[in-house]
């Protein structure tokens, strides 16, 4: 042994002996010098006990794909927990906001019906959540011969938008061990290319400008390697839990067989099996079936004059908290309320699940920040491109609140934002026309003001001059209620409400705000 060896060697035991370890030392794997241990208790660690026994072993169930297969459709809680996220993600959808037209919002929106763009995405978050990772091929006619080139916008056509084609993990799509070496490229140190393999067996390489990626639970940088640049499947997370949660469940229903036990003492039975012959065995069983077939809560039970017949009965205490404790750790793993993964109501007193409901919100929220967010990034251009010919400076969007407020709610909002409305109005800030617009946006979130036309619109006075004295002394209203001043310094301005017209266009802003 070397002197650097010995030297070594010897901090390492003055580590130990001083109960530390000593910089610059390495220790052997599962060493620990600075933990609690008291050995005559045999607590702490390395000491002998059941905790020391407890062992994590690295499973990575998300390359398992028959057994995800068989949980997914198999098992009713693996489905919520795989469905529930992605449908909350995408249930009210996105808001387009630019500057474009609203008949132009309207297209892109269609756009995304017509080509079931939602439910695709909605199909890839579920699988990329059950196996890890899933892809979606932007589908451009005329494309099909440079599937492997970087897509560019300029050669997108009118109409060219076919919608997604989704492929899991385990289907036909396999990434390249080449990366995106680009460091401006939003997908920088992920997969250059994509084996991809559509329906009839045909492989055809794929630039990562046109995937789009459905990645499970993200992984460390070399588990993301073992997983070749895919994450985790949810359902490695729960699996523990679930297996705790059925095989509770199961006992449970076992014992039900056993909540009222018969017991028959007969004299002598067991010298008459042990030494009878197989005609005095055969005459005792057909006597003790004959007896359960007669049984009845309403018959008789005849035993022998030394016999005796009893019942005992089982009791379920304590086994609902249990089961319901195996319940709350799914829920916890899955970072889904109890209230919303098993369709229970909120227990306790003054329950209501508000709380847990916000939480799940947030989750919800941040799932659709980080993982729909860049998906609608690379669909958004494309979609552009394809409907109108470029792609607006300003096109943006922002995720619809998630939970769908009920009629008081709505009732409410509408009225303080139709009140902004008609004091932006009243001031003279905007104008008819811009007042109507402002209505007709709001009609999207709640329902209200859809009877109001583009044509409306458009016939609508955009003045901002309502009520002012002219120095003829004649009132004068802009547009259509009268000449238009532009000039407003040194006027004397009027009660609104003396014009009919003018009081009649307030009220009716506020009754439309008052009636659904």
């Amino acid at each position: 042994m070397s002197r650097r060896s010995r030297a070594k060697r010897k901090l390492v035991q003055d580590g130990k002996n001083a109960g530390t370890k000593m910089p610059g030392t390495k220790l052997p794997p599962g060493l620990t010098m600075d933990a609690f241990s008291n050995v005559l208790a045999r607590l702490g660690s390395g000491t002998p006990n059941l905790m020391e026994g407890t062992e994590y072993l690295l499973k990575r169930l998300s390359q398992n794909s028959q057994l995800l297969n068989t949980l997914y459709r198999e098992h009713w809680i693996i489905g919520k927990i795989i469905d529930t996220i992605p449908e909350d993600m995408t249930r009210n959808w996105v808001t387009i906001t630019t500057q474009l037209p609203p008949d132009e919002i309207r297209r892109l929106n269609k756009l995304w019906r017509v080509r079931k763009v939602k439910s695709k995405i909605l199909e890839g978050l579920k699988w990329g959540r059950l196996y890890g990772g899933a892809v979606g091929l932007i589908m451009i006619e005329g494309h099909d011969d440079i599937l492997d080139q970087p897509l560019d916008f300029d050669f997108v056509m009118p109409g060219s938008f076919k919608g997604l084609m989704i492929l899991d993990r385990w289907s036909g799509v396999y990434p390249s061990s080449n990366l995106v070496s680009n460091i401006d490229d939003v997908e920088f140190g992920l997969p250059a290319s994509y084996q991809v393999t559509i329906d009839g067996g045909q492989t055809t390489q794929v630039h990562h400008s046109r995937i789009v990626r459905f990645t499970g639970r993200q992984l460390p940088y070399w588990e993301r390697l073992a997983e070749t640049y895919w994450g985790a499947s949810e359902v490695e997370r729960v699996f523990d839990e679930l297996k705790k949660r059925d095989n509770t469940s199961w006992n449970i229903a076992q014992l039900i067989f056993l909540a009222n036990l018969r017991v028959m003492k007969s004299e002598d039975l067991g010298e008459m099996l042990a030494i009878g012959d197989q005609r005095i065995q055969s005459d005792i069983y057909n006597t003790l079936q004959a007896q359960n077939w007669l049984m009845s809560n309403m018959g008789l039970h005849l035993i022998g004059k030394n016999d005796e017949f009893q019942t005992h009965q089982y009791t379920f205490s304590g086994l609902n908290d249990i089961y319901e404790s195996f319940m709350l750790d799914i829920a916890g793993a899955s970072e889904i309320p109890v209230t919303r993964l098993f369709g229970r109501s909120p227990a306790g007193m003054n329950a209501t699940g508000e709380s847990d409901m916000q939480n799940y919100y947030e989750v919800v929220q941040q799932q659709q920040e980080s993982v729909l967010g860049p998906i609608l990034d690379k669909l958004l251009p494309v979609m552009c491109m394809s409907e109108f010919g470029a792609v607006p400076d300003d096109i943006d969007y922002m995720f619809n609140p998630i939970r769908t407020p009920n009629d008081k709610d709505v009732a409410e909002l509408v009225d303080k934002k139709t009140t902004s409305v008609i004091n932006v109005f009243s001031a003279g800030i905007i104008g008819q026309k811009t007042a109507l617009k402002e209505l007709k946006q709001m009609s999207d979130s709640t329902g209200m003001f859809t009877n109001i036309t583009d044509e409306d619109i458009e016939n609508a006075d955009n003045s901002t001059h309502q009520g002012e004295l002219l120095p003829e002394g004649e009132l004068g209203y802009g547009g259509y209620l009268g000449a238009e001043k532009t000039d407003r310094a040194g006027l004397q301005t009027i009660n609104r409400d003396s014009n009919g017209k003018f009081r009649g266009f307030i009220n009716w802003l506020r009754r439309s705000s008052r009636n659904p």
